[in-house]
């Protein structure tokens, strides 16, 4: 059995299993009871594709009839996407550099000005973020904000362009065990944009824990693969209903996914789609191994600087590594993140790097 917990290399597809029963959840997390603790496997991001010109669907809420597979398809279609990431993977404790790696996921476009939701392991660690229309255009985008404790992230399109269509919203505390379930995503990568596989609502409110903290899924027999993740499960009026996160894999277990409840997404989407303060750095966490190993402190090490950022204008330097950020001590980036949640664009704070075998603080002004 395979155990895929990172954004799947473009040469290798995430999530394949053999053998035991496997709970996979998208990249990051740990889950649910003791017999599938290690079973749980998101759905994960996968590989990359090319362009074409974009037309706009418009999307309109229905209040009455069901619709058919074929007319969900045609309405929630157009606002999925493909999100590719570059970033870079470490392959063990003492990688100090790592090794840059394409992936794929899903995300679904929720405003006409090209705001983006998905899971935060589609994103997590990405040095450049572009997304696929369901037509095959590429364009540029960035991550804007994130809750990783919930695995839900939002990314904004900056190209100059006409999104295909929106997403709209349902209410995922109306659901019924039974009811249809659609999920629409890009399993398997790049070649599969736009799959839709059917389904329905095999159970709510299934408990999981995850990174320590119980979380709450819906249910679903509706096919979730490798690539799916955060892309839609969507009711037969085509509302979206949850974001497609996970699902049970092994010998002898077919259809068992989650996704995040949409009311879960909305509660947060709002505070999520204020830009994230920046650094303007790639870095990798030393652990305990690794500073013994080379005889450096434990902290964030600086993998690269990037051009014009804060980072660069206060003068830290690759090779750096951060040992106090605003008087703090750190260890993570996670750690650093938690940190600058606190203040707003335009503080000024100290940053304490260890260089070339000395300590220097310098000062960081944060900007969006």
């Amino acid at each position: 059995m395979a155990f895929v917990a990172t954004a799947v290399a473009s040469s290798i597809i995430g999530g394949l299993v053999v053998g035991a029963l496997g709970f996979f959840v998208l990249p990051k997390t740990q889950v649910f009871n003791k017999y599938i603790e290690s079973k749980f496997e998101n759905a994960n991001p996968v590989q990359n594709s090319n362009n074409t010109a974009t037309t706009t669907t418009t999307l309109t809420a229905t209040t009455s009839n069901e619709l058919t597979i074929p007319q969900i398809a045609k309405k929630v279609g157009p606002a999925v996407v493909g999100i590719t990431t570059k970033n870079f993977q470490y392959f063990n404790d003492f990688d100090v550099y790592g090794q840059e790696v394409d992936s794929v996921g899903s995300g679904i476009i929720f405003s006409s000005d090209g705001y983006i939701v998905t899971n935060y392991h589609v994103v997590q660690g990405a040095q450049q973020v572009k997304v696929i229309f369901n037509n095959g255009k590429e364009v540029n985008a960035k991550v804007v904000n994130y809750d990783s404790d919930l695995d839900i992230a939002v990314v904004k399109i900056t190209d100059n362009v006409q999104v295909p269509g929106v997403a709209e919203f349902g209410d995922s505390d109306a659901l019924e065990v039974g009811e249809t379930a659609i999920a629409i995503g890009n399993p398997l990568g790049k070649d599969l944009l736009g799959s839709v596989t059917a389904g329905v609502i095999s159970a709510l409110n299934r408990q999981i824990e995850v990174n320590n903290k119980k979380q709450t899924f819906i249910q679903t027999d509706a096919a979730i693969n490798p690539g799916n993740s955060g892309g839609a499960l969507v009711n037969s009026k085509g509302q979206v209903i949850g974001i497609n996160t996970a699902k049970i894999s092994g010998n002898n277990v077919e259809g068992i996914g989650f996704a995040i409840p949409i009311n879960i997404v909305k509660s947060k989407i709002s505070a999520l789609s204020k830009p994230l303060l920046k650094i303007g750095i790639v870095c990798r966490d030393i652990t305990t191994d690794l500073a013994k190993r080379y005889s450096i402190p434990v902290g964030v090490y600086i993998v690269q600087v990037e051009e014009f950022s804060p980072a660069e204008k206060a003068g830290i330097q690759n090779g750096d590594i951060i040992v106090e950020f605003a008087g703090q001590s750190v260890t993570s980036i996670s750690e650093i993140n938690k940190i600058k949640s606190n203040y707003k664009s335009g503080d000024t704070i100290k940053v304490k790097v260890y260089r070339n075998d000395k300590y220097v603080t310098v000062n960081l002004t944060l900007s969006e």
